[in-house]
């Protein structure tokens, strides 16, 4: 939701023109009561260029000049020094612009008729013309600025819109394909087993009966996978690639993780044999993002990998610890979403998760998870 637009800003440019050329205009009558005819038509000559100021500021302004240098006039000259600084990104020519105008203003008309004092006098005017010619100047700097800002503004809001789309997208994409890898790792190697049973029953059976009820449910069985199969296929392809149904990793595959991770890491202790898939794979998610965390975070550090059991098999879990960093580590860019995930995965399985730095200026992660968790 945008903010409401200042009510000056909703007066249409053809209006607010026509206002600037009778301010002008009023400003120049005022300082014709012994003007001549040339300087009459450079003040009129700089009226009327005000009205074409935003097309073309510097030519505007420089029209302007010859009328300040004959007559007492200020208004024509601030308004297209000012349509110049709104407008103009040359800070140079901007100053080159408040001096002429505070020379012609300064300077008296006609050239030649000037003394001794009136120069002292011409001198002290031109640095008073010269600092009052500052303030059009940074007025339209500044209204430029706050432009430039509002549109700055308006691209971050943008870029954030579609950053959080993108973000959603991503979420998205990634729940599917967790989901895909459900079902092919779970549901379809349980339904695979049914049909495998199903087919045994069937060829054993002796009962025309009980054979085609092991038939029907065989049959079902496949008619399942195929259409398993087909949704893991839509879900990939909407979440991500559509290939690459790896299984999901086990306990089984932590050794390769733990001596692959470029860190000097240990791995010690097992597991009860019972674990089930989801426990295994919680466990190897935690090792993995502390091993990563350890690789970015404490450089040159060693890492102990504990799995344990309770000796009243209440619980089992795995503990990770590292030693301080050996040297500084490089800032690298994350999520921070790493361990808060981690916990969010063992409150699923009903454990807990802990993590937090060591006496000697390590860190520790220890994920500890109830037994019959599936």
């Amino acid at each position: 939701m945008t903010a409401p637009r200042a009510w000056w800003t909703r007066v249409p440019d053809p209006v607010i023109d026509a206002m600037v050329v009778a301010v002008a205009v009023g400003d120049v009558l005022l300082s014709l009561a012994d003007a001549g005819p040339v300087a009459q038509s450079m003040a009129a000559l700089a009226c009327a260029a005000l009205v074409v100021r935003r097309r073309f500021p510097l030519p505007v302004f420089l029209l302007t000049l010859p009328a300040s240098l004959m007559l007492d006039i200020v208004f024509a000259p601030f308004a297209a020094l000012f349509t110049l600084a709104e407008r103009s990104r040359n800070r140079r020519l901007l100053v080159v612009c408040a001096v002429l105008f505070a020379l012609a203003s300064a300077a008296p008309w006609p050239l030649y008729d000037l003394t001794a004092h009136d120069r002292t006098w011409t001198l002290v005017y031109f640095f008073y013309t010269l600092a009052t010619a500052a303030a059009p100047v940074l007025l339209g700097q500044l209204v430029q600025a706050r432009r430039d800002l509002a549109r700055r503004l308006v691209e971050i809001e943008e870029a954030r819109e579609h950053e959080r789309l993108l973000h959603s997208q991503a979420v998205l994409a990634r729940e599917r394909a967790q989901l895909a890898r459900e079902m092919h790792d779970v549901v379809s190697h349980q339904v695979s087993l049914i049909a495998v049973q199903a087919g045994a029953l069937q060829v054993a059976a002796t009962d025309p009966d009980f054979k085609e009820g092991a038939r029907t449910i065989r049959s079902l069985s496949v008619g399942t996978l195929d259409e398993l199969r087909h949704m893991v296929t839509l879900l990939r392809a909407s979440g991500g690639r559509a290939t690459e149904l790896t299984p999901q990793p086990t306990l089984a595959d932590l050794h390769k993780l733990v001596t692959t991770s470029g860190i000097d890491a240990e791995l010690t202790g097992e597991l009860p044999p019972e674990v089930s898939t989801t426990a295994q794979r919680a466990v190897y998610r935690t090792v993995q993002e502390a091993l990563t965390n350890v690789r970015k975070h404490a450089p040159g550090a060693s890492a102990t990998v504990r799995l344990w059991r309770a000796d009243d098999g209440a619980a089992f879990g795995v503990t990770v610890t590292n030693t301080p960093p050996t040297r500084p580590s490089l800032p690298l860019p994350g999520s921070h979403q790493g361990l808060i995930g981690l916990r969010e995965r063992a409150e699923l399985l009903g454990g807990t998760f802990e993590s937090g730095p060591t006496a000697d200026g390590g860190y520790e992660v220890a994920l500890r998870i109830p037994p019959r968790t599936d």
